[in-house]
């Protein structure tokens, strides 16, 4: 859908030390997210661009990765080449059975 150029990486191959970017929404991000995920929710990167790290492997994620993979696009434009995008999302991710929890640690949902 967003071409060759957005690269890309299965749920079940993030390695645990990768800089996993949540570009969710709050409601989305409450009800369950990656725990050691950084939220930030996809309409505020432009602002906040440099809470994101351009030096180590960043792992871009939403709910089923179509906004993910804009934002993989776009940090590309702006300098960033460690970057992928998390295919098929937060739904993939359950699905591969990796955690997803709430704020608390209890177990969470994909919305």
């Amino acid at each position: 859908m967003f071409g060759p150029q957005v690269p890309s990486v299965p749920a079940s191959a993030v390695a645990d030390d990768t800089y996993l970017l949540d570009v969710r929404e709050d409601d989305e991000w409450q009800a369950g997210h990656a725990p050691a995920a950084h939220h930030l929710p996809m309409m505020e990167l432009p602002g906040r661009l440099a809470e994101v790290p351009n030096d180590r492997e960043v792992a871009v994620i939403c709910r089923s990765g179509g906004r993910s993979a804009q934002v993989v696009a776009y940090l590309m434009r702006n300098g960033w080449d460690q970057v992928r995008n998390v295919e098929g999302g937060m739904g993939d991710w359950a699905a591969a059975g990796r955690p997803v929890v709430t704020a608390d640690g209890q177990p969470g949902r994909v919305l």
